[in-house]
């Protein structure tokens, strides 16, 4: 058998609760990681990026605080600065983010991460 994925996690999203819900109806119960609470280092969000296999930017939430203040949409920004932004505010990164073998989803809409269990 193989073992539990693993899932990014931030239970006051709906998303991030909506995905946990579609995994656990159907069984599986992910080894969670409250990324606020215990955020990613750098090693971490980079494997994370290469497992979802793509760019760091994409991981980017536009909509929060610190996208704006850190001027993280200036398309200019090399990846290290933008991975550097995800350690340093956790909020920015996006989610729920289930990693399962050597493949990752990002589970919007959360229906994603079935893709990968």
């Amino acid at each position: 058998m193989s073992e539990s994925p693993r899932m990014y996690h931030n239970p006051r999203c709906s998303k991030s609760r909506a995905a946990l819900a579609l995994l656990r109806e159907r069984g599986i119960e992910p080894e969670i990681v409250e990324y606020l609470k215990t955020p990613p280092d750098r090693a971490t969000l980079r494997d994370l990026i290469a497992r979802l296999g793509v760019s760091p930017r994409t991981l980017l939430r536009t909509h929060e605080d610190a996208y704006r203040e850190l001027g993280l949409s200036d398309p200019e920004l090399p990846d290290e600065r933008i991975i550097q932004a995800m350690v340093d505010h956790p909020r920015l990164i996006e989610r729920p983010i289930v990693i399962q073998g050597g493949q990752a989803r990002i589970g919007r809409p959360p229906e994603r991460v079935l893709e990968i269990v």
